[in-house]
């Protein structure tokens, strides 16, 4: 999606980022920024409470949503990435051992429509009309249909640790969020899967320095509060 203008800029002279923790959007959004070392104005914001500034930039009312110092906004999180790796990408994300930036852009898309619906429905079953007994075949059904998707993963993760080859890539990093948050929905059922690879692959991402440094929490962004820069410095050694 090509960047909205017409929107007014805040005061800054970095670019404003809005965002909320625990979406998978915004996750793989920050740490595209933390990647290309793309700093920006962080600013957390509660779903249900959406600051009235973002709204305006962004109608959608969706996170993540970027401002830039020029007044365009790019409010898809997969523009996010692809902005802050086109102006520094030291790690070669966009530029996968194995494959094309194309192949990755496929399976991401794929990845966001298909396993997304499948991810939802399964996730938030209890939101679909009917019995118990209902709601437990729905939820299985799309289960069973997500799960036919990361087999395809898995299959891919035999073959080299990465779904590109044997480093990490654009679409480790936009993927992952999501397979974290299906696993999450019912994790020992997930553990007990016969998908050891990409169950491995998940937990190493997880555990990874990458990941946890987008995860601190920071308190919801008002009007005047101070705004946290974002990518965080790195830890300080200890003194000797």
């Amino acid at each position: 999606m090509s960047p909205r203008k017409g929107c007014s800029v805040p005061e800054t002279s970095l670019p404003v980022l809005y965002s909320f923790r625990r979406c998978p959007y915004a996750m793989r959004a920050r740490m595209a920024l933390v990647a290309g070392a793309q700093p920006v104005m962080l600013r957390e914001i509660l779903l249900r409470d959406k600051p009235a500034d973002m709204l305006a930039a962004s109608p959608k009312a969706t996170v993540p949503v970027l401002i830039l110092d020029d007044n365009s906004v790019l409010e898809e999180s997969l523009d996010i990435m692809l902005w802050a790796l086109n102006k520094n990408d030291p790690q070669n994300w966009l530029s996968p051992e194995q494959g094309s930036l194309e192949d990755m852009l496929v399976l991401i898309e794929e990845m966001d429509g298909d396993f997304k619906h499948h991810l939802d429905n399964y996730k938030y079953a209890t939101r679909h009309a009917g019995s118990q007994e209902d709601i437990v075949g729905y939820a299985r059904k799309h289960r069973t249909a997500a799960v036919e998707i990361l087999a395809r993963l898995d299959a891919q993760l035999a073959k080299t640790p990465y779904l590109f080859g044997s480093r990490l890539s654009l679409a480790d990093v936009a993927i992952a969020p999501f397979v974290r948050q299906f696993a999450n929905t019912d994790i020992e059922w997930f553990n007990a899967q016969p998908y050891s690879n990409l169950q491995s692959w998940l937990r190493n991402f997880l555990a990874a320095p990458l990941f946890a440094s987008v995860m601190s929490k920071y308190k919801p962004w008002a009007p005047g509060a101070k705004t946290p820069d974002f990518p965080p410095p790195p830890p300080q050694a200890e003194p000797v």
